[in-house]
């Protein structure tokens, strides 16, 4: 089946530098986005995770407007150090990884982020048993230099009647894209993991509705391992996740499981257990319990301890809207919701 070009997205081009001082990078990231384009890939987005460096140290990034950082992950003790920096920061992001233990203080970072830069809850999570070189943030952090690829793979869905069709497109995609970068020496591989994005064709959610009728209903099949088993298994140059995403609020037929209370924390939590990575941009009210957030983070880690999972935590909030109201994100990739208790 010829896939359109309107369908041949990669979501996100991630470069993996050692240094701030490495200013060459976004001309890497250039040529390789221009070989994609040959094939009649779109990019959407371009991104830099730098290794061990401190937040302040890439204020000279600043003036790169159409440029994705991260610093990758950081401790219990680094973030709260660089916090305000964060805050103050534009567009960076940092996931802290809890993979050792959670703390009551570490649940105090999420808050104040909440009180004074609530836009910045989008770029934040808490990781558990990270895996390196995912090209998708915050997840993303360092391991060695050179570039990963992650897709939208949910718009080669569109026109597929059934999941094998939508995985035998998927696998055709990685393998051209390994063809594209045979020779180039950077190339770390492809994140293989599913993210969802806004409504039809890129909406997972719109997709199993389309095979299965109710989205709640496909939560006890096989579906979603199926699925998953595919991504870890078939993907010929694997990096990163390689895994489900289940983003609340950015697919946004999700989001309106989620308000007809068919995308509760713990089906969220159930899915991650066997499929998923985790919990992805799950909105919280300014009044939800810090101790609550505490305990899903204890569960988080628990799971993904036991299993040697990798999974994440990334909830968000407009810094307005409690339990009850609709919240007022001015976000694109945030579909505004009528807010649920954890």
């Amino acid at each position: 089946m010829a896939i359109p070009a309107e369908n041949k997205v990669i979501r996100s081009v991630c470069w993996f530098a050692e240094s701030p001082q490495a200013f060459h990078v976004p001309g890497e990231i250039s040529r390789a986005e221009a070989l994609l384009a040959e094939h009649g890939y779109t990019v959407q987005t371009r991104r830099i995770c730098f290794k061990d460096s401190r937040i302040r140290s890439l204020a000279s990034w600043n003036s790169w407007e159409d440029l994705y950082l991260s610093v990758g992950s950081l401790n219990s003790e680094a973030a709260r150090e660089e916090i305000g920096d964060f805050l103050r920061a534009g567009n960076l992001s940092f996931n802290l990884d809890l993979t050792t233990g959670v703390k009551p203080a570490d649940v105090d970072v999420l808050f104040r982020i909440i009180r004074e830069k609530p836009e910045k809850t989008f770029q934040f999570s808490y990781t558990f048993h990270n895996r390196r070189s995912s090209p998708f943030f915050p997840s993303a952090t360092y391991e060695s230099p050179g570039f990963a690829v992650g897709l939208q793979a949910t718009n080669l869905s569109e026109g597929c009647n059934t999941l094998e069709e939508w995985l035998a497109l998927m696998k055709a995609v990685w393998l051209e894209i390994c063809a594209i970068f045979e020779d180039q020496h950077f190339f770390l591989g492809i994140d293989s993991s599913v993210a969802p994005l806004f409504r039809g064709k890129s909406s997972l959610v719109h997709f199993v509705k389309r095979l299965c009728g109710i989205f709640s209903r496909t939560v006890t099949t096989d579906l979603y391992l199926r699925l998953t088993r595919f991504l870890s298994t078939e993907n010929p140059k694997p990096v990163g996740l390689c895994g489900l995403m289940l983003p609340c609020l950015e697919d946004f037929e999700l989001a309106e499981e989620y308000e007809a209370g068919e995308f509760s924390i713990e089906r969220n939590l159930f899915l991650s257990l066997h499929s998923g990575l985790g919990v992805d941009t799950y909105p919280i009210g300014i009044d939800e319990e810090p101790g609550r957030i505490l305990e899903v983070l204890y569960l988080l880690q628990a799971i993904s301890a036991r299993y040697d999972k990798p999974l994440s935590a990334r909830f968000v909030s407009d810094g307005k809207a409690r339990i009850g109201d609709k919240t007022d994100f001015r976000n694109k990739y945030l579909k505004d919701v009528w807010l649920r208790p954890l």
